[in-house]
């Protein structure tokens, strides 16, 4: 259950209530595709730089270990040892990043495994029943994320698709919640929201969604190649025909700038891989703009990545050092800066809570911005 507690213009802060625990949003969901944050991070440091939620990949853990695995494991939870909320993606992005290897029909897709080149097929049923097997908190329906760009008669296909595996989605998530082996029988659906760069098409989808009355809503098919004054244009124009009483989920995005843009145009949650991605090669996310900490003016700095920040990293060891395990290729290094990013992200998070709910965020917004352009 969804609980709004504050708006400050479009931008909103609520709780979610969950069977692993209660969501306060904005959140930043931090990607474990495999069940693990890339990077040497494990459950226990995700607790420690305050970690909500943890996004894994239903496709990459259907594929290996497999679900029916995890199932005997007791499920996601038991197995990567994390109590909080999981979601766990459908495993559409695949049908779009795979685009090589698969072939879309009404009943679902056709890929090749991208480990072994075996055949998989996955439909609406499939996806919810490893996403089921899996037992996550959250759940995505199984949809197509068109190609950017894609003509118009191509979108309108596509979201009519996703529109009727949506359906699909929900009356299986429903039979799975209603059986005796379920480990998760409360396991919430969210749906998504698709039409490329079509406004019109995304506020016919969205309000189409908006009447099946589900758990929450997700903006997909973004940060797929077009503008951010596109992707920016598109929320702006999709977010008020989706239910206010429901969390909205934009999903792949993005940078810190990307979160402060889409929360003022009324989105709860994110997911990317920057943080982490960024970090292994040696990228530091701060207040003053993203530092590279291969450039070789670091070479003798012993200042912290920033000052004042209360992660792992910047609590212990110098930007020297860090810099040396990068060009040492040691992975204390990667793990160091994928913490302090990750860190940065969920910080960043909470600020952004605290200034909608003392209904301050143009301010913070401005500020925070203008600081990542000054840089140091």
């Amino acid at each position: 259950m969804y609980t709004l507690i504050e708006q400050d213009g479009c931008a909103k802060s609520g709780e979610l209530k969950t069977v692993h625990g209660t969501i306060q949003t904005p959140v930043f969901m931090n990607v474990g595709t495999v069940a693990a944050i890339k990077g040497a991070v494990s459950t226990v440091d995700l607790n420690k730089i305050g970690t909500q939620v943890q996004l894994s990949n239903t496709y990459h853990l259907h594929v290996r270990p497999g679900d029916q695995l995890i199932k005997k494991m007791g499920g996601l939870h038991r197995f990567m040892v994390w109590d909080k909320p999981i979601l766990t993606d459908s495993g559409g992005f695949q049908v779009f990043s795979l685009a090589k290897l698969r072939t879309i029909k009404e009943e679902g897709v056709y890929f090749n495994s991208h480990i072994d080149g075996r055949k998989i097929f996955m439909g609406p049923e499939e996806s919810m029943q490893i996403q089921s097997n899996l037992a996550s908190t959250i759940a995505m329906a199984f949809d197509e994320c068109p190609p950017h760009p894609a003509d118009r008669a191509y979108i309108q296909t596509s979201v009519d698709r996703t529109t009727r595996w949506l359906v699909r989605c929900k009356n299986e998530m429903d039979r799975l919640n209603s059986l005796s082996d379920t480990i998760n029988k409360k396991q919430m659906l969210f749906g998504i929201n698709q039409g490329g760069t079509y406004a019109d098409i995304r506020i016919e989808h969205a309000k189409v969604i908006s009447d099946m009355d589900l758990d929450g809503y997700a903006i997909g098919g973004l940060a797929v190649g077009e503008s951010h004054e596109d992707m920016y244009h598109i929320i702006e124009e999709t977010t008020p025909y989706l239910p206010l009483n429901k969390p909205v989920y934009l999903m792949g995005v993005g940078t810190p700038a990307n979160i402060l843009e889409a929360v003022e145009r009324g989105v709860d949650f994110f997911d990317c891989v920057y943080p982490s991605r960024n970090g292994r090669h040696g990228h530091a996310y701060t207040n003053h703009g993203k530092m590279n900490l291969l450039n070789a003016k670091y070479e003798l700095d012993d200042r912290p990545i920033e000052e004042g920040c209360a992660c792992l990293a910047c609590q212990t060891y110098s930007r020297a050092y860090i810099r040396h395990l990068l060009k040492a290729k040691e992975m204390l290094g990667m793990r160091l800066l994928v913490l302090h990013n990750l860190y940065f992200y969920n910080n960043m998070m909470e600020e952004i809570r605290e200034a909608i709910r003392s209904k301050q965020y143009k301010q913070y917004k401005k500020q925070k911005l203008e600081g990542f352009l000054r840089g140091e």
